[in-house]
């Protein structure tokens, strides 16, 4: 099976956002803050809450699953189950968080420079996984 480029990008820029969101647990408040975690997420690590690592942990972890779900697709790593169904998914939802870009959209919390920034981030990552996806799309089960 040939590798598929555009899901290994894809694959990689997941598991860097993963690994990302590991190192903003690992540097505190400060982080969180420079980061651009709303005011709430940053109060809580201020205050030693575990609410703070615990939801940026399963941001962390989703994030690896699905690095693991396009290294899969991409045939860097044995098939995973449902992999069109997911890939198509974890697609959409990069595509739709993109959407924050679009003018009037709340703001949650968040800068409108960290909004703007991580939306057009989004934005890549999900035509990336777009592209693989559909290059792709014969060769999935």
């Amino acid at each position: 099976m040939q590798i598929n480029a555009w899901l290994a990008v894809a694959g990689a820029m997941s598991a860097a956002a993963a690994v990302a969101h590991l190192a903003v647990i690992a540097g505190g408040p400060a982080w969180y803050r420079f980061f651009g975690a709303s005011d709430r997420l940053v109060r809580a690590a201020e205050r030693g809450s575990l609410g703070a690592p615990l939801s940026t942990l399963a941001i962390a972890a989703v994030l690896g699953l699905w690095a693991a779900y396009a290294f899969s697709g991409a045939g860097l790593i044995p098939r995973l189950p449902l992999l069109r169904l997911a890939l198509t998914a974890i697609t959409a939802v990069y595509l739709v968080r993109a959407l924050w870009l679009l003018p009037g959209l709340p703001l949650l919390g968040r800068s409108k420079t960290f909004v703007l920034l991580s939306s057009l981030i989004v934005l890549v990552v999900g035509l990336t996984h777009a592209i693989g996806l559909w290059s792709a799309w014969r060769s999935l089960p």
